[in-house]
């Protein structure tokens, strides 16, 4: 008899609080960080934030600081390159999406802990098992290291640029669509589905659709609001041992939109303008993500990201390339192009 397990990969600590991070040394204790330690951070990682990591550290031991640009296999393999020469016992991430992405997947290559500590709550990769790093052939998320511990201070995370912040919102209100593909898909492939995973999403979805009424109001309590659904999100993965929970058809059309024109938005920016769309085709209520969006000042057009009709317009007939194995509500044949043209225009995401 066959026997299929299920292996769920969870962090063994969350630390989440307003100016937490003049505590990072007692965490590392109470987490037996030993040396050497490897420490991955970002060109945008302010000086103050890098000072405080480092008094954290230095009763550690041996620490090597290296800086990444971006989230390119380049950069992987020459993070990798000095690893290898410092032999690390633990890798730490500081920095966006793109930094904490290149730190958990090199430790995932090197098999040694990773301690997510992030800046700007621009993402669910700041705590999933999954990395997305660029240059692999597909712009589709690699297996990863599941953080250690995540150590996330709500002063550093609310002062990060107000555009990184609404699109983590936007990746998280993604949800509504990724759990809806996940569940069609089960019915129709027979794909494994989880119903306490899928919740979870879900919940992560709803927290971020509050996160766009209270934001103008209290800007710290939201971003922990958000920065709670982020992990939770990140956590479903876990789970789940898949994207599947966070990621569906509105992530292929962010994919797809970032292969024609890259760098063109934010990766939560174009998973917002994705769930709309996905979300008018599934018949569920694509305004209310519209309308949350709007408040928060986050794009809802095509106009407003400087992309051109006809790149949104190719991007929904080829989303359903991005990941053929990957079912959703786009089906095996995609959109056509006049059907991505009408719904590209009744959400008004092109004029």
């Amino acid at each position: 008899m066959e026997i299929h397990e299920h292996i769920i990969e969870l962090p063994k600590k969350v630390y989440v609080g307003n100016g937490i991070l003049s505590k990072l040394r007692d965490y590392l204790f109470q987490l037996n960080v030993l040396e050497p330690v490897l420490v991955v951070t970002g060109p945008n990682v302010r000086k103050i934030v890098i000072d405080e990591v480092a008094k954290g550290l230095n009763e550690i031991g041996k620490i090597e600081f290296i800086e990444v640009l971006d989230s390119s296999i380049d950069e992987v393999n020459r993070v990798e390159e000095k690893a290898k020469q410092l032999n690390p016992k633990f890798v730490l991430g500081i920095g966006g999406g793109k930094t904490i992405d290149v730190a958990k997947y090199v430790a995932y290559k090197l098999n040694v802990n990773f301690i997510s500590i992030p800046t700007a709550p621009s993402h669910d990769g700041i705590t999933s098992p999954f990395a997305s790093i660029k240059g692999l052939g597909k712009p589709v998320s690699v297996k990863a290291k599941m953080p250690y511990a995540i150590i996330a201070d709500i002063n550093v995370l609310s002062s990060a640029p107000r555009r990184l912040i609404n699109s983590g919102i936007g990746d998280t209100i993604g949800k509504l669509v990724a759990v809806r593909d996940w569940k069609l898909a089960s019915k129709l492939t027979g794909e494994y589905y989880g119903d306490y995973t899928a919740s979870l999403a879900l919940l992560s979805a709803k927290h971020a659709l509050s996160c766009t009424r209270i934001i103008h109001r209290d800007l710290k309590y939201s971003v922990s609001l958000l920065t709670e659904a982020l992990i939770s999100s990140g956590v479903a993965m876990g789970m789940a041992g898949s994207t599947r929970p966070a990621s569906g058809s509105e992530h292929l059309f962010a994919h797809a939109v970032d292969l024609l024109q890259p760098n063109a938005a934010l990766h939560g920016e174009l998973v917002g303008m994705g769930s709309i769309i996905m979300a008018y085709i599934h018949g569920i209520n694509w305004r209310e993500i519209r309308n949350a969006l709007d408040r928060i000042g986050a794009p809802t057009t095509a106009k407003q990201l400087g992309i051109p009709n006809d790149v949104i317009i190719k991007a929904l007939t080829i989303a359903h390339t991005i990941r053929p194995e990957r079912y959703t509500i786009l089906g095996d044949r995609g959109l056509t192009w006049a059907s991505a043209e009408k719904v590209a225009r009744d959400t008004g995401v092109i004029e």
